[in-house]
């Protein structure tokens, strides 16, 4: 073979060599580009009646398989949820807002809005319907405060989601199972020296309600940014996030008890868990609803009552099962 011959065909394979690396580039970004990436948290605000703006977060994505929505508790906003949306966005689109009285979103008086479980279950239809989400592919994801008004919601619209997931709440009027300062704030006797407490122990609050009750090895820190939302909202025009609790658990016991006689109406799939040393609602609350309403129960070992803040990876199962759930 000629020095000629070798050069050409030499040529030949690097050219090929070449050809071929530029088709797997090309391939491997297509592979990239039909499976599109979940955006980034989006943080605004929407209207969702005369009287109510919520802010909220929302992960879209285009190739979705359904949708999530959080619902927080006391003291908590919706930056609970942030590292949940992000990686939960992946899969699916994700919602989660603040409770009127809570973080950023609006905090009506008292006598134009009751800020009851029932109410913030109008305020979650309400907000489902502008969002434009389909509730057939649906889950709510619901806690503490949270959770009554998604049921009484579901009891009035069936078909409200497709799952619904409570947990660390309280169904019903039993206040045996409640820890000592939450009965003292149902009381009507007590419930304004709990209130003006609660107020003035803002700190402490925030410092120790997350991890209160659990041993050594099972305490966790929230993100300073977390903390700092909360912080920052407490006190968001007349109204404290104190007060709005308040207000919540004046009208608690009539919710609780409209709930309880109307149990039989709940239809929509609900799974119940709880964190097995959750020390402000006990787990037998959780077990008296799910056997009473024939829900799947699963406690949460080492857990406390905000199993979304201590194992964020046990929620984004959970979540994911129940977008699986038949």
């Amino acid at each position: 073979m000629t020095t000629k011959t070798t050069v050409r065909n030499a040529l030949r394979f690097t050219a090929a060599a070449g050809a071929a690396a530029l088709a797997a580039t090309l391939l491997i970004g297509t592979a990239h580009a039909a499976a599109p990436q979940p955006e980034a948290p989006e943080i605004g605000f929407v209207q969702v009646n005369p009287d109510i703006k919520l802010r909220r977060l929302v992960v879209h994505n285009a190739a979705a398989k359904g949708t999530v929505l959080f619902l927080h508790g006391f003291p908590e906003t919706l930056y609970a949820w942030k590292d949940i949306a992000s990686s939960l966005g992946q899969n699916y689109e994700v919602h989660a807002f603040d409770w009127p009285g809570y973080g950023e979103s609006s905090r009506p008086p008292a006598d134009r809005f009751s800020y009851a479980p029932s109410d913030y279950a109008k305020v979650l239809k309400d907000y489902i319907a502008i969002a434009g989400i389909d509730k057939q592919h649906l889950v709510i994801y619901a806690t503490d405060i949270g959770a009554l008004p998604a049921l009484l919601a579901a009891i009035d619209d069936p078909a409200i989601a497709k799952r619904i997931v409570v947990g660390d709440f309280a169904p019903f009027n039993r206040p045996q199972f409640m820890q000592e300062r939450l009965q003292g704030l149902k009381d009507p006797v007590t419930a304004e020296a709990v209130h003006a407490a609660f107020n003035r122990t803002r700190d402490e609050i925030l410092q120790n309600a997350f991890t209160r009750g659990l041993p050594e090895s099972s305490r966790y820190e929230v993100t300073p940014e977390f903390k700092a939302d909360i912080a920052h909202g407490w006190q968001n025009g007349a109204l404290t996030s104190a007060d709005s609790f308040y207000h919540y658990y004046s009208h608690f016991t009539r919710d609780q008890d409209y709930f309880e006689a109307n149990l039989g109406k709940l239809k929509t799939p609900v799974s119940v868990i709880w964190g097995e040393k959750d020390i402000y609602i006990r787990k037998e609350m959780g077990q008296e609803l799910a056997n009473r309403a024939g829900l799947d129960f699963h406690v949460l070992p080492n857990i406390g009552h905000y199993p979304h803040l201590q194992d964020k990876a046990a929620t984004i199962a959970e979540v994911r099962a129940a977008f699986d759930a038949k």
